[in-house]
């Protein structure tokens, strides 16, 4: 049989959860001694003031670390979005670019100052040009979704292309997803298989689900069906619920030695994705 499950395309945003997560860490391994900011083997109270003060005297680092610590609420430090939009804007107004994307971020949630898409668009675009590839990736959604600037694919793929080149798994898959619609390009199943292996070999499981369907489907690579089993089967492990029904469906149709295959080199992916 083909495939008739009508597949969707996964141009999905970038989990907006996640990026507090990241402002997490980031403030986390500054604080353990990891930043710019100075005195990092100072007591936190310190330590706090000493970067507040190079903060004060026109340090971008250490406003850009101020900002984070506000925007999480540590060490003392109260959590204040207020506080932490002020710290990032002058950071980000002398050009440093994680501050410049998270003030574009704060723009966009509406978090210590009203939700503002084109002002977002703005901030992550000054932090796209300088190279910073969520910011990219960001920046490629809005114009995909016409947040804050018109509906532009051509600009989609533009700037989700830079991230997905710099590494960025979840660029990498929507430009895959964008290749298998035609979304601003000519659609191209071997683009797509492309970049949705790139992100799948990252360990991105809805990658891993479409470049099996690739796979099954026979457009843009030769037709496997081990393959698709496998890239499955490393899809399910990662929690994907259609993967998995994917899989079970399809290892019906195998016989037990091509199951062996596929189980055989759903392995030897895992074990690729967790040596990255």
């Amino acid at each position: 049989m083909k495939t008739s499950w009508g597949k969707p395309v996964h141009v999905i945003p970038f989990c907006r959860t996640l990026l507090v997560t990241l402002s997490v860490a980031v403030c986390l391994v500054t604080l353990m001694g990891c930043g710019n900011s100075p005195e990092k083997d100072a007591s936190p109270a310190a330590y706090i003031e000493t970067m507040r003060k190079a903060a004060e005297a026109g340090d971008a680092d250490a406003q850009y670390d101020l900002g984070l610590m506000y925007a999480v609420g540590v060490n003392g430090v109260p959590k204040n979005a207020a506080e932490s939009m002020k710290w990032y804007r002058k950071a980000a107004e002398q050009g440093l670019a994680g501050a410049q994307f998270l003030l574009g971020m704060m723009y966009y949630e509406g978090n210590g100052v009203p939700q503002d898409y084109a002002e977002a668009a703005k901030w992550y675009r000054k932090a796209a040009e300088q190279g910073d590839d969520i910011a990219q990736y960001f920046l490629g959604l809005m114009y995909a979704y016409g947040e804050g600037v018109p509906v532009d694919y051509a600009e989609a793929i533009k700037w989700c292309r830079k991230a997905a080149e710099q590494g960025n798994a979840k660029a990498q898959y929507n430009l895959g997803a964008m290749y298998a619609a035609g979304m601003g390009v000519p659609e191209d199943f071997a683009k797509a298989a492309k970049w949705y292996r790139k992100a799948a070999e990252q360990g991105h499981a809805k990658a891993q689900l479409e470049l099996g369907l690739i796979y099954y489907d026979g457009k843009g690579v030769p037709e496997d069906n081990v393959a698709a089993y496998a890239w499955w089967s490393v899809a399910a492990t990662s929690g994907d619920d259609d993967a998995r029904k994917y899989r079970d469906s399809l290892k019906r149709e195998l016989t037990p030695s091509q199951v062996d295959r596929g189980q055989l080199m759903a392995r030897e992916i895992f074990e690729r994705i967790m040596k990255r």
